[in-house]
């Protein structure tokens, strides 16, 4: 009991405090000459260049806000790596929630980050807008009881449970498979990922011959894959991101097997070629949204995009443009708000942004509505994932 007594002693302290930073912070920000935007996102290490990407889009949108002279204060961009690590994303989460001057966060990138991360800016009164965590825990933690804090955490790509069942309806019904094998690995998105097309797999009368766990920095799968081979299925689909995705495609090919791979988002990206090869031609992967190539509301930001960061390694990646799209309405609502952290949450909440991704809106646990997935296939010649039917 005496035990019991000092943990919820200790909590009230830390409420305590976190309030009284609140407090101050707001008190200081009606005076203040700069904001600063963090960007949360794996800025090394194999996840670097998505992140990097996400960066950049981000600092273009702080640039061109601060070019129309709409803010009374200068915005500035924080950006800090947390590199695809959730032990590090929960150290930068920590450090920016110790910076004044931040009004919101847009991070992060992984699903495995934004979870424990949410739990850190929620209790200092931070709003935090993730472009592509699409784990449903993201958000769905803060109706948990335990949650202190305000609902803080936004984000503007559709769910795994939305991806997911949409992969599995297109397999069963386009592709008419009907056995899978579905490899996933083991973090808060690929396995997420991989449960959701299992149930809906099987929830639309296929079977799923194999499911199965891999770590992240293996490199060596065709232990597994002949085994998976040996189950004879019409597809494999992986939940993870490209560098696993990459290296499964590439090993299976070279072990005789020639069905489809079919993936996520989180392998979906051009960088998925250097590791795969000619392997990943024909494979299959979900993209939340409309590719921003295919999008009509995109142009400007394709073209002002490249003007800005040309040259090898600054080419568009899957989700620089929904870091933009949080960015901007991140900055429309601090329009509303002002640089007052309680006040801009309210806002965010009250979202209703025209942009790229048509009428954003948000439900009461900070998920968008647009539901939108779209199935592409990659195209080795090209490097491109083209829209399919």
């Amino acid at each position: 009991m005496k035990s019991l007594n000092r943990t919820k002693f200790l909590l009230a302290c830390t409420l305590a405090a976190a309030s009284a930073l609140a407090g101050a912070w707001s008190a200081l920000a009606q005076g203040a000459k700069t904001v600063r935007i963090a960007v949360a996102m794996p800025l090394t290490g194999d996840m670097g260049t998505e992140g990097q990407g996400v960066r950049r889009a981000v600092e273009m949108a702080v640039a061109e806000a601060n070019q129309s002279k709409a803010f009374p204060y200068t915005l500035e961009v924080k950006a800090l790596d947390d590199r695809a690590d959730p032990r590090e994303a929960v150290n930068v989460a920590n450090l920016i929630t110790s910076d004044p001057g931040v009004a919101v966060v847009i991070g992060h990138y992984n699903s495995g980050c934004s979870i424990p991360a949410a739990k850190i800016y929620a209790r200092a009164g931070i709003p935090m807008i993730t472009p592509a965590s699409t784990n449903p825990d993201v958000t769905g933690q803060q109706l948990n009881p335990k949650w202190t804090g305000k609902k803080s955490v936004f984000r503007v790509v559709p769910t795994d449970d939305v991806q997911g069942e949409y992969a599995a309806q297109y397999v069963y019904s386009k592709l008419g498979y009907r056995k899978m094998s579905v490899v996933h690995d083991k973090t808060a998105y690929g396995q997420g990922l991989a449960e959701q097309f299992k149930k809906n797999f099987e929830k639309l009368g296929g079977k799923v011959n194999s499911f199965d766990g891999i770590s992240i920095g293996d490199k060596d799968f065709k232990a597994l894959l002949t085994r998976i081979k040996s189950t004879g299925p019409e597809g494999i689909y992986f939940g993870g991101v490209y560098t696993e995705a990459g290296l499964l495609m590439k090993q299976g090919r070279e072990l005789g097997i020639t069905v489809p791979f079919v993936s996520g988002d989180g392998a979906k990206t051009p960088t998925l070629f250097d590791v795969a090869g000619a392997a990943a031609e024909g494979s299959y992967l979900t993209i939340t949204g409309i590719p921003v190539e295919y999008l009509a509301t995109a142009k400007d930001f394709i073209a002002n995009y490249k003007k800005r960061y040309s040259g090898p390694g600054n080419e568009l990646k899957p989700f620089d443009h929904f870091g933009y799209e949080a960015t901007r309405i991140a900055l429309e609502a601090l329009k509303k708000s002002g640089p007052d952290r309680a006040k801009l949450i309210n806002a965010l909440h009250q979202t209703k942004y025209d942009g790229l991704l048509g009428t954003t809106t948000f439900d009461a646990k900070g998920d968008t509505l647009n539901k939108i997935i779209t199935m592409t296939k990659a195209s080795f010649k090209d490097r491109s994932f083209p829209p399919v039917k």
